[in-house]
């Protein structure tokens, strides 16, 4: 019998991924409850799935239809939901990245998850993609020390982060029109939420090959939205590029990893397109490219199809990674955000 899944959001990423993803794996899964918080789009997305809707997260959690709680709400309510489903008695839980909006705050919630035995699985999709597997596996097999890596992103309009420029977000100074980005406290907050909403999808990867975060060399925002960010971590460079403009670039988003051998990309399919798993290639010291297989099956499936094993206890819950990967990339930004602050130019 699949499992019952509520989904607290209804924005554009459940609309066009989490319930198709949901639907391509109907033997594990079914989609049963969906609540919005007073959008109204919850009910439109319910009745395609033959769900119930409701707004706010209470009717949901007290449904006992809901075995799996999905959060796919703005990233500051993520911490609150996941201590109110295990209240609830829900003991497995799906949270869009980020798991939380500090350290203080992913530390309890990883302590209630596993003092509950509840299972938690973040969604960073590209941890999971097949083609990230197989990039690690390469770097093993071959003994290759990690000297650079690259996450370069050229992405089409994105609504939430065009609204944060255009209207201010956050940031209430900044209501009246563009927020002042040479303002060294508007671009840290910006630069904290880009990386806490994007880069985010691939630092748990980063962290994989080059753990901990040693000095942030350089941090500078990118108009009218992006980011270029440099720091090291032991012996590996790595840089962070994002740009997003308006007349809508041809995406981008590619993971470059430098080694002693030969150098590796990864291309990951855009957000929110179901186009099977990356593309991973490899350039060897004499010039040839050798090129990966593709899957079917992309990241957003994988971290489905992984979730279910951990509800059957065929894979542990990795707590304790979790916890680091959520550790990581608050770090990371609030040392990116306390370069900005101390005047380095931008």
């Amino acid at each position: 019998m699949p499992l019952g899944v509520g989904i607290i959001g209804a924005g554009p990423g459940v609309a066009a991924l989490h319930v198709p993803v949901l639907g391509r794996v109907p033997d594990l899964f079914n989609v049963v409850h969906i609540a919005d918080a007073g959008s109204g789009r919850a009910r439109g997305l319910a009745e395609r799935c033959g769900a119930r809707w409701s707004e706010g997260e209470a009717g949901l959690l007290a449904d006992p239809a809901v075995e799996v709680v999905a959060i796919c709400s703005p990233p500051a309510e993520h911490g609150g939901q996941i201590l109110a489903a295990l209240t609830a008695g829900k003991r497995a839980i799906f949270c869009e990245k980020p798991l939380a909006a500090s350290r203080q705050e992913a530390e309890d919630v990883v302590s209630a998850c596993r003092a509950a035995g509840a299972v938690l699985l973040v969604g960073t999709n590209h941890l999971f993609d097949a083609a990230w597997g197989r990039a690690k596996h390469h770097l093993v097999a071959l003994e290759g020390k990690v000297q650079a890596v690259s996450v370069t992103l050229a992405l089409p309009p994105n609504d939430r982060y065009h609204r944060l420029v255009a209207e201010g977000g956050p940031f209430q100074a900044a209501r009246r029109g563009r927020p002042d980005l040479k303002d060294p406290a508007v671009a840290a907050g910006v630069l904290r939420q880009l990386l806490t909403g994007l880069a985010i999808h691939d630092l748990p990867a980063v962290r994989d090959i080059a753990p901990g975060i040693d000095e942030v060399v350089y941090a500078r925002i990118v108009s009218p939205i992006g980011y270029l960010v440099g720091y090291r971590a032991g012996g590996v460079l790595i840089q962070l590029a994002l740009t997003m403009l308006p007349e809508g670039p041809d995406a981008l988003w590619r993971m470059s990893i430098a080694t002693s051998h030969d150098r590796i990309e990864v291309n990951f399919p855009p957000a929110f397109v179901h186009a099977g798993s990356a593309a991973t290639r490899v350039r060897s010291v004499d010039g040839q490219w050798t090129e990966y297989p593709r899957d079917e099956e992309g990241g957003y499936v994988s971290e489905w199809r992984l979730l279910a094993s951990l509800l059957e206890g065929e894979a542990p819950v990795e707590y304790d990674e979790l916890l680091a990967d959520a550790h990581y990339a608050t770090d990371l930004a609030d040392a990116v955000a306390a370069k900005v602050l101390a005047g380095v130019p931008q």
